[in-house]
């Protein structure tokens, strides 16, 4: 099945053409501007969609080498995200599924990200658990089978995305926050400061991330600006350890509990080297398999979008004009989980 995929739910216009399990095109257009006011503005995203979501488009389908009939469908996300930005693609979508007169399918934007592991050359078996982890989510994820979801877990406050932008902009980082703290964490001593580990121990499997956030400022406030500058490296090092220390921890127990011997990892914050790399030795260490996509699969992208279009297409799965934006969308069931109720 040869599908378009569309995702805009936050500053990223991007379009792909995947046809199965292969990738032909994958274009992202990032929008510059947020970096001014150190955030994502709602309102500059979705104008900004609206110039660039189109020529995206025409360079997917260039760069993939078809033409717009022969597409089998369009895939396109619905939530979570920013209203507006969330708007102009599924109404570019509805569009071109009316004029071209084929099948199209709103997809949640976190299963999306769990797609991102369906594209790699070696797929994982259901069931098995997904860490998804970026800037606007961060959880705990049972696949039972494609389009089958149980959540074990969530943030309650930040998520771990979120708390590394923050981070940055307390050490004057600038934004997007996330390389640059793992960046320059590349140089620091990870032990040096011992930030908190918020809910290690809780008997659940939900995330907090504030008081690690809140810990890295009142530090970073008690030091000299020449201190500051000299413990960069060592601040930004211990901080994201502290992070990675509680994903890979809850995800294991998670594993472990729940009878999972498959573990898949995704959203923007999978493309940090050392998540990907603590929790590579410990999946190595109790010999259970992990999958994780390459960095560009890890952010947001419409190859991932169009490969879950796929798997719903393919089932008969069809969305109507009636549906809209769901900015605060769900994935799946969730449930109360505590250590031993798997």
């Amino acid at each position: 099945m040869l599908i378009l995929g569309i995702e805009t739910s936050c500053d990223d216009s991007a379009a792909a053409v995947v046809e199965n399990d292969r990738v032909l095109s994958n274009v992202i257009s990032t929008q510059v501007v947020h970096r001014t006011y150190g955030g994502v503005v709602p309102e500059y995203a979705s104008r900004a969609h609206l110039r660039l979501l189109l020529p995206v488009i025409t360079a997917a389908m260039e760069q993939a080498k078809v033409d717009k009939h022969d597409l089998e469908g369009i895939a396109v996300t619905y939530g979570p995200g920013l209203a507006g930005s969330i708007l102009v693609g599924l109404n570019v979508a509805k569009s071109l599924a009316l004029a071209l007169e084929i099948p199209w399918v709103g997809i949640n934007h976190l299963e999306g990200h769990i797609f991102a592991n369906f594209l790699l050359e070696e797929r994982p078996c259901t069931p098995f658990l997904c860490l998804i982890v970026s800037g606007g989510h961060t959880q705990l994820v049972v696949v039972e089978e494609e389009g089958c979801y149980r959540t074990l877990g969530r943030t309650i406050d930040d998520a771990a995305g979120e708390a590394f932008d923050k981070v940055a902009r307390v050490l004057g980082l600038g934004y997007p926050g996330g390389p640059a703290v793992a960046q320059l964490a590349e140089r620091g001593n990870p032990r040096a400061i011992a930030f908190p580990r918020a809910m290690m121990q809780e008997g659940n499997f939900h995330f907090s991330f504030s008081g690690v956030k809140t810990a890295v400022l009142y530090y970073a406030r008690a030091l000299s600006a020449e201190e500051l500058r000299a413990q960069l490296p060592d601040i930004a090092a211990s901080f994201q350890a502290a992070v990675v220390d509680v994903l890979v921890h809850k995800t294991m127990a998670a594993a472990r509990l729940c009878g999972l011997d498959t573990i898949c990892l995704a959203g923007g914050v999978a493309a940090n080297k050392a998540l990907r790399e603590a929790l590579a030795t410990a999946v190595s260490e109790e010999g259970y398999r992990l999958f994780v996509p390459p960095p560009a699969l890890c952010t947001d992208n419409a190859a991932m979008v169009a490969r879950a279009g796929i798997s719903r297409l393919s089932r008969g799965e069809r969305s109507g004009d009636e549906l809209e934006p769901e900015p605060s969308l769900v994935l799946g069931n969730e449930e109360q989980i505590t250590w031993g109720s798997c």
